[in-house]
């Protein structure tokens, strides 16, 4: 990474993706500055996830130009890499090591890509499990959480990399109604707290109260775009005004 830390910390311009004949983005230009707090909605298949896992390169873009922290995604392996150790990623599912504790599955990642020692990837994910208020869990094992705080692992994981932006794919979808809460107190103390997050989730109240942004996904393009309470209180397209109608009422 550069010296120099860019105004901005995620750039895509007239990004492209398809899946077959299936074009999953289409034309996407979106700009995130370092510190913002971006959600994006929209209907099932509109393109939130594969955008913000093109974003990671979790899915590659076949044309327009992708920028994170001032490092173009090219394809270059090498660059590819050194873009993820700074990106972390939340997914709908927890994706935790079963074998290891939750301790261990923080440690995992500083061990192999910061090659930490033990004592210190110890220390740091102690730290991150304090952040997300389960310290007292890091010597079990993910079957014995519920599931509210198995994803709060899974954020301090990604933490434990210090990333300079948050990717979040629908993190509380997999939820227990009751859980929700727990995840997203969770995560509105990282906002607070300055971090640059990009979330798509239905959580409308999360992104009332937390995002700079607000943006609307449908079929593969950004359909609107505002700060929250002109997207809620004014939507200008039809089509976002139907969707809000659905999800709000």
């Amino acid at each position: 990474m550069t010296n120099a830390m860019p105004e901005n910390a995620i750039v895509l311009e007239h990004v492209n993706k398809l899946f077959g004949a299936f074009q999953a983005l289409k034309d996407v230009s979106l700009t995130v500055k370092r510190g913002e707090r971006i959600v994006i909605c929209g209907p099932s298949g509109s393109g939130k996830s594969t955008l913000i896992r093109c974003i990671n390169q979790l899915e590659k873009h076949q044309s327009g130009k992708i920028t994170v922290d001032g490092i173009e995604l090219n394809g270059e392996t090498r660059r590819m890499n050194e873009v993820r150790r700074e990106v972390g990623m939340v997914f709908q599912q927890f994706n935790l090591f079963p074998h290891l504790t939750v301790a261990e599955n923080c440690m995992l990642a500083p061990r192999w890509l910061r090659k930490m020692d033990r004592p210190a990837a110890r220390a740091l994910a102690m730290k991150y499990l304090e952040r997300v208020r389960i310290p007292e869990q890091a010597d079990k094992y993910p079957i014995q959480l519920s599931g509210g705080q198995q994803q709060r692992v899974a954020i301090a994981r990604a933490l434990c990399m210090n990333p300079k932006v948050m990717l979040f794919d629908e993190p509380t979808s997999a939820l227990d109604p009751e859980m929700v809460k727990e995840v997203l107190d969770t995560m509105v103390s990282l906002a607070e707290d300055g971090m640059t997050m990009i979330c798509v989730t239905h959580e409308m109240g999360f992104a009332r109260q937390v995002a700079n942004r607000v943006i609307f996904m449908d079929q593969g393009q950004i359909i609107e775009e505002n700060e929250p309470v002109e997207f809620f209180q004014r939507p200008k397209h039809a089509r976002l005004q139907l969707f809000l109608s659905q999800i709000l009422h």
